[in-house]
This record gives structure tokens, C-alpha cells and sequence, in this order.
């Protein structure tokens, strides 16, 4: 015997596809939709078909957009490039309100144990665009992991005989942590990479 019904079963599988979403999750989200007026559930069906109408990426930087060009892309400055991983990077860094130049997102890292190579990810784009001239900083910003140091070391090494300048961004311990709960790499990095005051 079902212990859902198709409907409901079949809800709670789109919804486990998601990642993070375990069964129970699933379940929850399901009930919730069930519990909705028929006005939320076609507004909140219909939210997700014109996502999937209206984003695309940018031509320019990779990053989400619902133009052929993001808006960052035609308001900055293009003389400076940070390079994330994903168009979720460029959200967290924004928030920042601190970087005035433009982002190019990679749509991932290199990850040979996964088959991904430098071929699968937009590097030939980013070497394209320092290419055109007028780059003279091009800032790492991808994650701190196995993958994200190797990514940021080839496009280092492919960067580099090109005169431009590459940066790292800097990593240590995160303010209101203590000490003694920080890892070992984060701690030499911290030190490593301490600045006078």
C-alpha cells in the first residue's frame, strides 16, 4: 500500500530534487503547498516557470540576469575582475558594498575527481576578457577548499605571463570566533597573511 497518494507523492519528489531536501523535508514542504489557497499555489507555481523564463546569464560575466547584460557589467569599473565559482559568490560579495569591479563567474572549479577539467569551466571566457586590454587586477575569490585553491593557482599561472596583476582574497580567523575552535590552516593562514595596524 501507497503511503501517499500520487499527488502528494509525486510533490514530494520534485521537492527532494532540490539539494539539501531530504524526505522529510520534502513532506513538509508538500504539506505546505496542500495548505496554500489555490492563489498561492499558482502565484508560487508561476514564480518558478518566469524564473525560468526570464534569468539567463550575462554574456559578459556569467552571473544571473535578465538582460543580455548584467547591470554590474554596465556600471563598473572593468579594469579590476574578481572570479567566483558560482552567481551565489557574487550575491555574498555584494552584500559586502565594499568591490567596485565586475565579476566573472566560472559556473565551477576544476575537480578531476569529479571529471571537471579547465575546459568545462569559463576560463577560456575569462582569458578572453583580460585579452581585450584594460584588466590590470584580477582578484581570486574562489572558496578556500582543495578545488578552489587548485582553480585559483591555474588561472594564476595563465594569468600571469600576461602582466596582469593576480590577488588572492585573504582568509584567517572570523571575527567573533576564538582561537582555540580555529583549524591549524586557518590559523596560519591568519598569520601568514597579517596586516600592520
Amino acid at each position: 500500500m501507497e503511503v501517499f497518494i500520487e499527488p502528494i507523492g509525486r510533490l514530494m519528489n520534485e521537492f527532494s530534487k532540490l539539494p539539501g531536501v531530504g524526505q522529510k523535508t520534502a513532506q513538509r514542504y508538500a504539506y505546505r503547498v496542500i495548505n496554500m489557497t489555490e492563489g498561492e499555489a499558482r502565484a508560487f507555481a508561476e514564480a518558478i516557470v518566469n524564473v525560468k523564463k526570464k534569468v539567463r546569464f550575462c554574456k559578459v560575466c556569467g552571473n544571473f540576469t535578465e538582460e543580455e547584460v548584467c547591470g554590474i557589467c554596465k556600471s563598473r569599473d572593468h579594469s579590476v575582475i574578481c572570479v567566483v565559482k558560482e552567481p551565489k559568490d557574487v550575491i555574498a560579495l555584494e552584500k559586502v558594498r565594499e568591490f567596485k569591479g565586475v565579476y566573472h563567474v566560472l559556473h565551477g572549479v576544476i575537480d578531476p575527481m569529479n571529471g571537471v577539467s579547465p575546459n568545462d569551466i569559463r576560463i577560456k571566457e575569462l582569458l578572453a576578457r583580460v585579452g581585450e586590454g584594460n584588466v590590470k587586477e584580477v582578484i581570486m575569490a574562489t572558496n578556500p577548499d582543495v578545488e578552489g585553491e587548485a582553480t585559483a593557482m591555474y588561472i594564476a599561472r595563465l594569468l600571469k605571463p600576461l602582466g596582469i596583476t593576480v590577488t588572492r582574497i585573504s582568509r584567517g580567523v572570523p571575527i567573533g570566533s576564538e582561537l582555540e575552535y580555529a583549524d591549524e590552516v586557518t590559523l596560519a593562514r591568519a598569520l601568514l597573511e597579517r596586516k600592520e595596524i
